[in-house]
């Protein structure tokens, strides 16, 4: 947990001495506010805490922001859901004794919200039975500080990561979230705008896009507005014979907005090059120069990729002849320490509008 904490860069976390049961971990997660020899130094005693599980990765700010309203209120809070299985006691011989009637009990869920005070005292008067033996917390607020916790629905996003096979689930959850909102950015030529029109008019229809024509700088609200949006992927279109110093600038940026923080960022620099030009804009140095450059920035958990784009300078780039994917390898700078050729999951996309070009479609 500390390495985690360090990789990437938390500041406002203390990290508690885990128990053998899950009650334990909370009581001692709770004297850290109250008892020094449980902490260096004592943090400062909040009116409200959350306990949450760390397999329920997918809690929205919304449900958070009810349970500690409801609970600064009423002295407990809790995320509820519908039982989708009836629950039925069995008896000693192991044949049914009785069923509960579904539709009048709710799973208990998290995250849950409590008055500091009333949820450490009622850890302080547990017994050992309680803390070895029992899992849920508003049951203890109820038993011992005599208050009613206010349950609150919750949304079908809080579901547990027990085995093995939710975490496929898991990731494919994190992955459509992550490719709904991609950022196309662009300088102000009249060329490279229209190619960055183009690609926001293909990909328009599958997901969100974002188009930006400006020069990269801290100072651009628009870029800021954003980052701060949790936009984790951007294509960057350029003309420029030296293209990293412009990702550079953009990685800088990513970097300081903290969005590499939680999830992978993919870049994707799309580079324009004219076919009456014998010789590459972009040459073979600058794209060593962009792979190494890639592969350092990928330890920042910002994914780098190049993409050639050969077309005719003397018309509108909606006449994009044909973009050579095969034919000039070099133009894919990957991640990959592999030579062959790759592509994630954004590149289908890139390259369909690649394909609807080259067939005269917009």
């Amino acid at each position: 947990m500390k390495s985690i904490i360090e990789k990437y860069g938390h500041k406002r976390v203390t990290v508690a001495e885990g128990g053998i049961t899950r009650h334990r971990s909370i009581f001692n997660g709770l004297k850290l506010f109250s008892e020094n020899e449980f902490s260096n130094h004592l943090l400062q005693k909040p009116e409200v805490v959350i306990i949450h599980d760390a397999v329920r990765p997918f809690v929205e700010e919304d449900i958070l922001l009810k349970v500690v309203m409801a609970a600064k209120e009423h002295g407990a809070a809790g995320a509820i859901r519908p039982l989708v299985s009836t629950v039925i006691a069995s008896a000693a011989d192991g044949c049914l004794d009785h069923s509960l009637e579904r539709a009048k009990y709710r799973a208990s869920e998290m995250p849950q919200a409590f008055l500091f005070d009333i949820i450490y005292q009622a850890y302080q008067q547990c017994t050992d039975y309680d803390l070895d033996y029992g899992t849920e917390c508003l049951h203890l607020a109820l038993k011992y500080c005599k208050t009613n916790a206010k349950l609150v629905e919750g949304t079908a996003d809080l579901w547990k990561v027990t085995y093995k096979r939710d975490l496929y689930a898991a990731e494919s959850i994190i992955k459509d979230s992550l490719s709904q909102q991609i950022c196309i950015i662009t300088d102000v030529k009249e060329a490279v705008v229209q190619v960055g029109f183009l690609l926001h008019e293909c990909l328009r229809s599958q997901i969100k896009v974002e188009a930006v024509s400006v020069s990269l700088s801290k100072g651009n609200s628009h870029l800021q507005n954003i980052f701060s949006g949790q936009c984790y992927n951007f294509v960057c279109v350029n003309d420029k014979k030296y293209a990293t110093e412009e990702i550079q600038q953009l990685v800088n940026m990513l970097e300081e907005s903290n969005i590499p923080l939680l999830h992978p960022v993919v870049l994707i620099s799309a580079h324009l090059n004219s076919l009456e030009n014998t010789s590459f804009s972009i040459d073979l140095e600058e794209l060593t120069r962009m792979k190494k450059f890639a592969r350092e920035v990928k330890r920042k958990n910002i994914l780098v990729y190049g993409l050639l784009v050969q077309c005719k300078t003397e018309v509108s780039p909606r006449s994009l002849k044909s973009v050579h994917l095969e034919r000039y390898p070099h133009g894919v700078t990957t991640t990959a320490e592999e030579e062959a050729l790759q592509f994630l999951p954004y590149w289908s996309l890139t390259k369909q509008y690649c394909e609807e070009t080259m067939r005269g479609g917009s």
